[in-house]
């Protein structure tokens, strides 16, 4: 699983509630805990900032940046978020090459 994908996974409402029932289900079926206890270990070791970090840039940095708001600019804000979850882009100055060098394409034109 992905970082990014894991991130995302763990900051669903109510997770706790589904790890435990998960927990239960293994403890019952198979009594296989590897799963639950990544999990445990992930969410115990990974900082809170890194699972729901602060935006780089929000939807107005994209639009001042020449986009205009539609599916691409959902796409642009997903893909940016999944970057930064992963840890390829850390501040916003490479948010912003991020955008342009993936997206730049399909800025409005002036």
């Amino acid at each position: 699983m992905r970082a990014a994908t894991l991130k995302r996974f763990v900051r669903l409402p109510r997770f706790d509630e589904h790890l435990a029932l998960h927990r239960l289900d293994c403890l019952s079926s198979h009594r296989h805990l590897e799963s639950y206890e990544f999990v445990e270990r992930f969410i115990a070791e990974t900082p809170p900032e890194q699972v729901r970090p602060e935006r780089l840039l929000t939807g107005d940095d994209i639009r001042n940046m020449g986009f205009r708001p539609g599916p691409v600019f959902s796409q642009i804000l997903r893909n940016l978020e999944d970057a930064q979850l992963e840890g390829q882009v850390k501040t916003q100055e490479e948010a912003r090459e991020f955008v342009l060098e993936r997206f730049g394409s399909a800025r409005e034109s002036s």
